[in-house]
């Protein structure tokens, strides 16, 4: 299993995610990976470890067909979790295009749609869902399967994030926790004609990644295909000037972590590590 990026990283690529927010970057990981974590995400996704935060978005929504399913915070009690978090090219790949020396690992999350599952991903972005605030944060979403538009492919708005907007954290399966007075995200798929707004989407492959800022707009439709499963694992990574921030309405982390607000969360057994230049 390859750790370090299957392909460069260039200079352009980097200006493209610095511009546009979001990038798809191509083959950058083996078949040796793409095979241990398609069997992880089986494997977990009706484990019944106590650790496990598992959200049934179909079941709770009253869905009787497919499968929405997302977990997070795996690589806390799945060792090839922890090891794709840690040792696959996710912590280089995020460091590269963040322009850092070093970057700690933030969090993981599954998501995985079955076939023929209606429920989207509602447009939204995401730090207004994390206890922090800076832009040295983001997330290296990986396909473990192929990706189009039929089976829920993501979407993006270019240059989302510097709107400075913060919008509402928008939750599938309407988690009361998150209520805020924070604005509604709009339902940008109303607005593909608009030519203000320029959406980006990739067909994709097993191996490749799509890695975005957390303030880049972005959702998905449900998974329109009879067959085939979109899978895939976002590892989140921080660094620089990310400082921790602990408002209301805001995801849990596991132990409940207390730390110093307007601080990097310094805190390595919850935050480990993820990479550092050589």
């Amino acid at each position: 299993m390859n750790r370090k990026p299957l392909n460069d990283i260039s200079d352009s690529d980097i200006k493209q995610f610095e511009d546009d927010g979001v990038i798809c970057l191509r083959g950058m990981f083996d078949q040796d990976w793409i095979d241990r974590m398609n069997a992880a995400v089986n494997r977990t996704m009706d484990a019944h470890h106590p650790d496990a935060r598992q959200r049934e978005v179909t079941k709770a929504l009253g869905g009787d067909k497919g499968r929405f399913h997302i977990n997070s915070f795996v690589w806390r009690w799945d060792d090839d979790f922890r090891a794709f978090a840690l040792e696959s090219p996710c912590p280089e790949i995020a460091a590269r295009l963040m322009k850092l020396d070093k970057v700690s690992l933030f969090y993981d999350q599954v998501f995985v749609k079955e076939p023929e599952t209606a429920e989207r991903t509602d447009w939204h972005h995401d730090l207004p869902f994390w206890p922090l605030r800076g832009g040295n944060i983001l997330s290296v979403w990986v396909a473990l399967t192929s990706v189009n538009s039929d089976n829920s492919a993501l979407e993006y708005i270019a240059g989302s994030h510097k709107w400075g907007k913060f919008y509402k954290a928008a939750i599938p399966d309407n988690d009361p926790h998150f209520k805020s007075d924070f604005e509604e995200c709009p339902d940008f798929s109303k607005e593909r004609r608009n030519s203000d707004y320029r959406f980006l989407s990739w067909e994709m492959q097993a191996g490749d990644c799509l890695v975005h800022h957390p303030l880049t707009v972005h959702g998905a439709e449900g998974n329109f295909s009879p067959s085939r499963r979109r899978a895939a694992i976002s590892v989140r990574y921080m660094g620089g000037d990310a400082v921790w921030d602990p408002r209301p309405a805001t995801m849990r982390i596991p132990g409940d972590p207390q730390y110093p607000a307007g601080q990097f969360p310094n805190m390595p057994d919850v935050f480990p590590p993820a990479w550092q230049a050589r």
